[in-house]
């Protein structure tokens, strides 16, 4: 997920994107811990993605705010 699309997004579609992307991250955890994990680097990916929304959600809470 490039910046430019979180940025297209709303407050309320971003949360919910967060919340499935801390749900696949927690369950690549689990594969990971198994044994099980096929695609590696898809854990990396969903952790960016998670910094994005999250840096994209703090942005316009600062901006909202000041």
């Amino acid at each position: 997920m490039k910046a430019e699309d979180v940025r297209a997004k709303s407050d309320d579609e971003l949360r919910e994107n967060l919340l499935s992307l801390r749900k696949e991250r927690f369950n690549l955890r689990f594969q990971a811990a198994s044994g099980q994990l096929e695609n590696t680097a898809r854990a990396c990916q969903v952790r960016r993605d998670i910094a994005r929304i999250k840096t994209v959600l703090n942005e316009r809470r600062q901006s909202a705010s000041a």
